[in-house]
């Protein structure tokens, strides 16, 4: 059965944080609180859970996944940026934004898009997120909690946890997210000197995009 940790959503208890991170760090997959929606969440180096979190969202490898990052600094580590993308970047983040990158040889090939090779990428504004991925050290590969033939994220962690009870390592419960799926926008064309792509309006306002 997933395991409960119900935290402060703005003082969240690092001792429980620490117990959710030692579950990442065994392979389990975890239901997360974000600043759109609930995501499940794993290591990005564990090849296993990764195919654990597509199968219980049921999508294949096609599907964008996201990388969780706790701040800017990691994400050249992972993406290939240039200056264009970074402005845009520090000028929308931390927010509800997903941003498509050609990913570096740092990120496995089986967790990028197969024919573009690239990866989400997000660094998001809610506390209890934010400091569970400073206590976890590098970066969640995530997807929004979205049941297999539904449209509409999850965004309360007792229902998560009654639905995904045997297939979660834990729900991390603090409080109701809204239920607002992330702006996701493709960056990849800047490389060429277009402009970025907008692929879908959430959340995310399009003004610090320059959209």
């Amino acid at each position: 059965m997933a395991q409960l940790f119900e935290v402060h959503p703005h003082d969240p208890q690092p001792r429980l944080l620490k117990q959710a991170v030692t579950l990442l760090q065994r392979g389990q997959v975890l239901a997360l609180p974000t600043d759109s929606s609930y995501a499940l969440a794993c290591r990005l180096d564990d090849k296993d859970a990764v195919e654990h979190l597509r199968r219980i969202r049921q999508i294949d490898a096609r599907h964008h996944l996201t990388l969780l990052c706790h701040d800017l600094s990691e994400l050249a580590t992972y993406a290939h940026v240039d200056n264009r993308q970074y402005r845009l970047l520090k000028a929308a983040t931390p927010g509800p934004y997903v941003f498509l990158l050609e990913a570096t040889k740092e990120v496995p090939r089986r967790v990028s898009h197969p024919q573009r090779k690239t990866i989400g990428l997000r660094v998001p504004d809610h506390r209890v997120l934010t400091l569970l991925l400073e206590l976890h050290g590098q970066p969640l590969l995530a997807s929004t909690l979205i049941p297999a033939g539904e449209t509409k994220a999850l965004n309360d962690a007792t229902e998560i946890r009654e639905q995904y009870e045997r297939v979660l390592g834990a729900v991390i419960d603090a409080g109701p997210c809204l239920s607002e799926p992330t702006t996701v926008v493709d960056l990849t064309p800047m490389g060429t000197g277009q402009a970025p792509l907008l692929i879908r309006q959430g959340r995310g306002a399009l003004a610090p995009l320059g959209l």
